[in-house]
This record gives C-alpha cells, sequence and structure tokens, in this order.
C-alpha cells in the first residue's frame, strides 16, 4: 500500500492536522479487533447510529465514555462463581473489550439502550449558526446592493 505524505498540505492549511492524522493511520495495516461486531447507520439527515452486538453483558458491565471526539465503548463481564456446569462447546465469548470510536466535529451522544443484546447509542450532528451557510451582502459605490449566498462545504 502507498503511503501519502500530507506534510504540504500542512503548509496551506490550518485546523486539519487532526483529519491528516486520521488519514494516515488509515493506511496502516488494519489491526483492530473484531469483538463485537457493530452496525454504524444513517437513521436521518443529521442521525447516526452504531449498533454493537454485546450478548451476555448487562448494563452494569458496560460503560461509553465521550471526549474530545472519541467515543469509548468497554464491556468488562463480572466474575461468575464457577457452578458445576461442564461445558462442551463453549462459543458466546465473555472477554472484555474496548472500541473506540472517532467523532466528527459538533456530533453529541444523545442517548444509549440496552435491548435484546444490541447496545444501541444515538448520535446526532448539530451545526452552529456560525457554520451553517449565511448571505453576504456585497456594497459597490454608486450601485444597489446585491446579495449571494456563500456555501459551505
Amino acid at each position: 500500500m502507498r503511503h501519502f505524505d500530507f506534510s504540504p498540505l500542512y503548509r496551506s492549511t490550518v485546523g486539519f492536522d487532526r483529519l491528516f492524522t486520521m488519514l494516515d493511520s488509515l493506511g496502516q495495516p488494519d489491526q483492530s479487533p473484531t469483538y463485537p461486531p457493530y452496525n454504524i447507520e444513517r437513521t436521518g439527515e443529521n442521525a447516526y447510529r452504531i449498533t454493537m452486538a454485546v450478548a451476555g453483558f448487562d448494563e452494569t458491565e458496560l460503560s461509553i465514555e465521550a471526549r474530545e471526539h472519541t467515543l469509548t465503548i468497554k464491556g468488562e463481564k463480572a466474575d461468575e462463581a464457577e457452578d458445576q456446569s461442564q461445558f462442551l462447546h463453549r462459543g458466546i465469548a465473555k472477554r472484555a473489550f474496548e472500541r473506540r470510536f472517532q467523532l466528527a466535529d459538533h456530533v453529541e451522544i444523545r442517548g444509549a439502550q440496552l435491548k435484546n443484546g444490541l447496545l444501541h447509542i444515538d448520535l446526532f450532528r448539530e451545526l452552529p449558526e456560525a457554520a451553517k451557510p449565511r448571505k453576504i451582502e456585497i456594497a459597490s459605490v454608486g450601485r444597489e446592493t446585491k446579495q449571494i449566498e456563500a456555501q459551505t462545504a
């Protein structure tokens, strides 16, 4: 795989260093764990949902933390007393996990619920007024004032 050098872009951009770091990390071989499986879906224009399969965990064994554009979900199984049963096959994972998601600017967590072994985390992106498109007046000497609409990408 090819490695891209983002250093020329650092000279002509301001505030995109986090984006370049994320893009650079995408070029690395995938070392992220595959447990537990999850989905990321778009449920509206600015609404998203992360659904994670956490069979065997209850609310007390899961923790969700949001800090500086990073959502961290941890699961730690409580120690169970060993009973007299003997497993012939153990296919249900009981191992601890930690999964991190990078959140874009202005994305906030609206809530989380655990239902039927699936953890649902609802996210919403709310742009502040300063980031929304606005009209800019162009004034010229001796002419009428024109209105143009500024577009943000």
